[in-house]
């Protein structure tokens, strides 16, 4: 089990000399993460790794926060905690960095989608249109959401308008092209979830 969190730069091509070959490719840089705190089955139930990110001056953080991060002697201030599920190795102390990937690695990143506001269904849900032509009214419209006598209402789930992305995405079956560990940045070969400069999750891929 292993991950970090770093904030999506944007993207770019990486051109290979050799081959000729244009990859596109996600930029993400991700600071060392250190390690606040590790969670065994025997203690807490389950087995995890916390670390912490988004470092910010100490006045920026609550009394419980800092008061978290002091009890378990972490240098600096970091705004958000994240926990990395599973066994590991790692102890109190040390720092999660880029270097823990290698090119050619399978991961998967999650991260908060573009929001894109109010949405109908035909842009939120795939629907089909209705016709345009014989009196139609029903070209862009939902249609029929339940009926009428019976049940006398409607079944919740029902795909309607409404607020469109904003949501947490998981890209999975992704894979790291480059790995820079002076500039702390991880190439993720595609697109990640998320707009520029937020935060997102790079975890090896099955976990």
């Amino acid at each position: 089990m292993k991950g970090i969190v770093g904030k999506k730069l944007g993207m770019m091509r990486v051109f290979d000399e050799e081959t000729g070959v244009v990859t596109p490719v996600t930029v993400i840089e991700a600071a060392p993460c250190p390690v606040v705190q590790v969670k065994t089955t025997d203690a807490h139930g389950y087995d995890a790794v916390q670390i912490a990110y988004d470092a910010v001056p100490d006045r920026k953080l609550t009394k419980p926060a800092a008061g978290h991060l002091k009890k378990h002697d972490v240098d600096g201030a970091y705004r958000r905690l994240m926990e990395l599920r599973g066994q590991s190795a790692l102890v109190v102390g040390e720092n999660v960095t880029v270097e823990a990937f290698e090119p050619g690695e399978k991961v998967k990143v999650s991260g908060i989608s573009h929001g894109k506001g109010f949405a109908g269904t035909i842009r939120r849900h795939n629907f089909h249109r209705g016709p345009k032509t014989h009196g139609s009214h029903n070209i862009r419209k939902p249609g029929s959401i339940g009926a009428s006598a019976t049940p006398s209402r409607v079944f919740k789930g029902i795909k309607m308008a409404g607020r469109l992305g904003g949501k947490r995405i998981t890209q999975i079956g992704l894979v790291v092209h480059e790995v820079r560990p002076d500039e702390n940045l991880l190439l993720v070969k595609g697109a990640v979830p998320g707009p520029k400069n937020s935060f997102v999750e790079v975890r090896e891929e099955g976990r």
